[in-house]
């Protein structure tokens, strides 16, 4: 069997003629690149991890580095976001809200890679004619987010890329064939819930405001262990859940995609964020 190679974040200084070393798992990576903290949780582990968690943390996790990964915010014409349930077997974020998304493969640029990924886990394919991209932003991840609930295991760097597509959410959803192995529901969110969603921030205990117009369930697509689909509800206030600092991950929208969240309510105007 050919072995897997991966794609890890390499950095250099600014030298000339310095050779980009390997990024060390324990290493912050977007506050070199952006020169800002904003691209990562505010208790994320890799801040906070003493020298001595750090050289504790078993020799196959340090010998991992940082991760290249890609997630695709998919807006439809009538400016609705694609969200996906992560399957509650994956040993990461199982039962997460995401946006579709996965490792970036050798020799792949991040656009073919989010398109990849888009299709393996949600059978959506789209024709470079059908739709216009632009980067968000990136995000530092570490799993388990938070040091309360244990040493880090896997550290990435996502990329977010907005694909603003020519067709409707109805029109996407029709071609809607999620991988149960990755995927298990799917929702279409608009801008007025991403608003109360992203104001749930996580690592704060503030409640969250439900505004009155807002209903109280939405509609979301279940994706059964035989790529069966299925039409249910679930509470909004579930997507307004924060990420716990002990126990158990509970189903809530991940803190990264909360930050992608915001930036792509900044793309939509002024009119957008007062609606």
């Amino acid at each position: 069997m050919e072995k897997v190679r991966k794609i890890v974040v390499h950095l250099s200084k600014e030298t000339k003629n310095a050779a980009p070393q390997c990024a060390r798992f324990v290493q912050s990576i977007t506050g070199h690149f952006v020169g800002s903290e904003d691209q990562r949780a505010s208790f994320c582990p890799i801040k906070y991890l003493s020298h001595s968690e750090a050289v504790s943390l078993p020799p196959d996790t340090l010998r991992r580095g940082v991760d290249v990964a890609v997630a695709v915010l998919l807006q439809s014409a009538d400016q609705k976001l694609l969200l996906t349930r992560r399957a509650s077997s994956l040993r990461i974020f199982p039962n997460v809200w995401v946006p579709p998304g996965g490792h970036v493969e050798l020799d792949e640029k991040l656009l073919d890679a989010g398109l990849r990924e888009l299709q393996e886990e949600t059978g959506l394919k789209l024709s470079p004619d059908e739709f216009s991209s632009q980067l968000l932003g990136l995000w530092e991840s570490v799993y388990p987010p938070m040091l309360s609930r244990g040493p880090p295991q896997r550290h990435h760097v996502v990329t977010y890329i907005l694909l603003k597509s020519s067709q409707s959410h109805l029109q996407l959803q029709a071609g809607l064939h999620p991988d149960p192995a990755e995927v298990s529901a799917c929702v279409w969110v608009d801008a007025g819930l991403v608003k109360v969603v992203v104001s749930a921030v996580d690592g704060e205990k503030d409640s969250v405001r439900m505004p009155a117009d807002l209903p109280q369930t939405i509609s979301v697509t279940e994706v059964s262990p035989h790529a069966e689909l299925s039409e249910t509800s679930l509470p909004v206030s579930l997507f307004c859940n924060r990420a716990p600092d002990h126990g158990e991950d509970i189903e809530r929208v991940s803190t990264g995609t909360k930050f992608a969240l915001e930036l792509w309510l900044k793309t939509l105007g002024p009119q957008a964020e007062m609606d």
